[in-house]
């Protein structure tokens, strides 16, 4: 299934009303709900910040009671966002509801979260961001981004590493 903006702001409203506490939205659903409103994608990625197992299981509940299949939220975002220090300080709220506050990544995190895999998608997203936020966003730490994209392991894919200078260029 694809997921377009307005879909998506349809899932968060109904996701900030039925669940509880804090969430954090990440990947393509936060590009298309932020910055680049024609972006669609196959799944929306909420991470609990209280990381409970409940969490999983009523963002699930959720997806059925919406007509989704569970795979329509990714299950596996809370394991790269925890791998990154200091993320919860990187948020920015997006969508307060009845039982639960939705939050999105500052250009930081957001860009920290794509470059590990830096798909061509990835890098994309990443460039259209540094375009919308260029002298607007005093979120970006240019020296956190650097040290991560000189902290990845070597590689031999020569479209990977145009990926990583074409991301270096453009900070």
């Amino acid at each position: 299934m694809t997921l377009d903006r307005g879909r998506i702001d349809a899932i968060l409203d109904a996701a900030a009303d039925a669940l509880e506490g804090d969430w954090l939205l990440v990947g393509g659903a936060a590009a298309a709900t932020w910055f680049l409103p024609g972006r669609v994608t196959e799944d929306v990625a909420l991470v609990s910040l209280r990381g409970a197992q409940d969490d999983r299981l009523a963002l699930l509940t959720l997806a059925e009671r919406l007509g989704l299949s569970p795979e329509a939220f990714n299950s596996t975002a809370d394991f790269f966002v925890h791998r990154i220090p200091g993320w919860t300080a990187e948020m920015e709220p997006l969508r307060l509801g009845r039982g639960a506050r939705i939050h999105r990544p500052t250009v930081t995190l957001f860009i920290l979260l794509k470059v590990g895999r830096l798909s061509e998608v990835d890098l994309d997203d990443c460039l259209a961001l540094l375009s919308f936020a260029r002298g607007t966003s005093p979120t970006l730490d240019r020296d956190r981004v650097v040290a991560a994209l000189e902290a990845l392991p070597p590689t031999t894919d020569a479209a990977l590493l145009d990926r990583r200078r074409a991301l270096r260029d453009a900070l």
